[in-house]
């Protein structure tokens, strides 16, 4: 009698513990960059002003995000306020315009149990929230294991295919083209803290996503913490116009070509202009 009392108990506490687990988890982010310079005029770079560019442009993926959850909830953040420069201009015609980058404020707000999602995200100084459900991510899981920090990662990948559209402009005018290609996502989840989340969108797999490679980009989680001393408080975000994912991507478009519209050299000059498109 003694032993099924102390069974019982031992249930009750474990559930109690399920229902009131919280943790925090750092993730960094990085993405590889290609930049390509062209036009018939030429662009008069040396390799060192390339390197540079491009040292410039992958500074601007390094952020740090910080998952703040609990078993059925979660807000997805950059840690620290960060000025994100819109454009950047070299001295030889070239203007950079980086669209959708998302700046300190940035919100990701996840409820798995309902399955959906809450973004708030700024564009060219408007707000939005994007309302939509979670993305359904068909995993394969493997048997492939390896080590993140203390915690045994089991690894899973899911592919799509994704129609891009890519924008260039060559002497001032701009041409559209539709791409599809495969892209693959794989991703790190440790069953050891069981629940069903991750960085950004990602989601549905049996434990906490570490670590993310989509394309060029990698997020790796760095640090967790478990049952914080302090409580954690996951509030989803309001302020910001109203939106599916499907409208929020149809404006981004809109605001590429809206840029590049205005940052395109005169035809008579010899300027370029490269875009790079962050999201979406």
């Amino acid at each position: 009698m003694k032993k099924s009392v102390t069974i019982f108990c031992l249930l009750i506490t474990t559930a109690l513990l399920a229902q009131n687990f919280q943790g925090k988890a750092t993730y960094k982010t990085s993405r590889k960059m290609d930049l390509k310079i062209g036009g018939k005029e030429g662009v008069s770079m040396s390799d060192e002003q390339k390197a540079k560019m491009n040292a410039m442009m992958m500074k601007q993926f390094q952020k740090t995000f910080v998952l703040t959850f609990d078993k059925n909830t979660s807000i997805y953040k950059e840690d620290k306020k960060l000025s994100a420069p819109v454009t950047a201009a070299s001295n030889n015609g070239i203007a950079m315009v980086v669209i959708g980058s998302g700046g300190g404020n940035d919100i990701v707000y996840k409820n798995t149990k309902e399955n959906r999602f809450a973004s708030k995200t700024e564009i060219m100084g408007k707000l939005f929230l994007i309302k939509d459900k979670l993305p359904k991510y068909d995993w394969k899981l493997s048997d492939e294991t390896k080590n993140i920090g203390v915690y045994t990662c089991y690894k899973a990948t899911y592919t799509r295919q994704v129609e891009k559209t890519k924008m260039d402009m060559n002497d001032g005018k701009i041409t559209e083209r539709k791409e599809k290609e495969d892209v693959v996502t794989t991703a790190w989840y440790t069953p050891t803290i069981p629940v069903s989340n991750g960085p950004g969108n990602y989601t549905g797999l049996p434990g906490l996503i570490l670590e993310i490679k989509e394309g060029n980009q990698t997020i790796i989680c760095s640090e967790i913490v478990l049952n914080p001393t302090n409580k954690i408080n996951i509030e989803e975000p309001k302020k910001g116009k109203v939106v599916s994912q499907k409208q929020y991507d149809k404006i981004m478009d809109k605001k590429t070509k809206e840029m590049l519209e205005k940052y395109k050299p005169s035809r008579s000059g010899k300027g370029h202009t490269m875009q790079i498109r962050i999201g979406g």
